[in-house]
């Protein structure tokens, strides 16, 4: 059943480059009544998220002659020191407005049902020059298509939560249930070709795995054929139509670049008369993924279906739920 108020809340920004890192969060705040301020919860998940984000991208970004961090500790930054900050700094943010906005009329809480109150899920992304990193607590999904067009979802839980129930901000110690994925970019042109991060409206969608990945595919596929206009045109039938499937709030953002191999320069002579070293390879292309598709929450934000098509209906399911 749809909440009484959309709880989603997404921010994409950014072109890949060290001067613009990209950033996309999507935010799914949990909408009961034991989490009450949910839709602020999950505004203020993004928000903070961006902020780190930023700070994140700085660290990785060549400082004239200084040389940037390592990958290695770059790595090390990601997997612990970011997630005690951002969750850190969303219990400060909930904490703050709780006190500002409260009544004291109100029964007395303890610091935990405060917490409680705002709990949100939280998948995040960044992609610079030399690396794409993310992150991701409770439910939802990141899902990326490498430059071989390989279909996959890095943050996918080892066990699927039961029910509705999933981890959360507002979990004690909530850092150490982050999951994070970590991947040097070796290359401009290997960069992924299309990063999505999507709240759990959207695969809920589908009756199974096979079906969202197939969807996923198609959405890479539509874009590499017709462009991102294209696709940023019928993306909200597409998700208006998944909402009425999983009876959920359901946000995509995606950022999509066509990356393509350098091509060897042309040689000046036959081969056999050429001396020298190899010829040189063609400068490679600029990794620019554009951030394609940010429709934002609305009422209905969500997505449903699979490959390249020529109308406006979104990619069907075979295994799903076909109208």
């Amino acid at each position: 059943m749809n909440k009484t108020r959309n709880q989603d809340y997404c921010e994409v920004q950014g072109r890949g480059t060290d001067e613009e890192p990209l950033i996309m969060a999507v935010a799914d705040g949990h909408g009961s009544a034991a989490h009450a301020r949910s839709h602020l919860g999950s505004r203020f998940a993004v928000d903070l998220f961006v902020e780190e984000a930023r700070r994140f991208g700085a660290l990785a970004r060549p400082r004239g002659d200084e040389r940037p961090p390592s990958l290695a500790w770059l790595m090390h930054y990601a997997e612990h020191a970011f997630p005690r900050q951002l969750v850190s700094a969303w219990r400060d943010k909930v904490l703050g407005h709780w006190t500002r906005t409260s009544s004291h009329e109100e029964p007395g809480l303890s610091e935990e049902h405060k917490v409680l109150l705002y709990g949100s899920t939280l998948v995040g992304a960044v992609l610079t020059p030399r690396v794409f990193a993310a992150w991701q607590l409770g439910d939802g999904e990141l899902t990326v298509v490498d430059d071989a067009g390989q279909v996959t979802v890095p943050l996918a839980p080892a066990e699927a939560d039961l029910g509705d129930e999933t981890e959360s901000l507002c979990t004690p110690k909530a850092w150490r249930r982050v999951r994070t994925h970590w991947a040097p970019v070796t290359a401009p042109w290997r960069a992924p070709r299309l990063i999505a991060a999507s709240t759990d409206g959207l695969s809920k969608s589908f009756a199974s795995d096979r079906g969202f990945l197939q969807f996923m595919a198609g959405l890479d596929d539509r874009l590499s054929t017709e462009g991102a206009d294209s696709v940023r045109a019928v993306l909200p039938q597409w998700l208006a139509r998944a909402s009425r499937h999983s009876g959920d709030d359901t946000t995509l953002v995606a950022a999509w670049h066509q990356g393509n191999p350098p091509v060897p320069a042309p040689v000046a002579a036959p081969p056999e008369t050429v001396a020298g070293p190899e010829p040189a390879a063609a400068p490679e292309p600029a990794v620019d993924p554009e951030p394609a598709l940010a429709p934002g929450p609305g009422p209905e934000p969500a997505a449903q279906p699979s490959p390249p098509i020529t109308d406006p209906a979104a990619p069907t399911d075979p295994h799903g739920r076909d109208e």
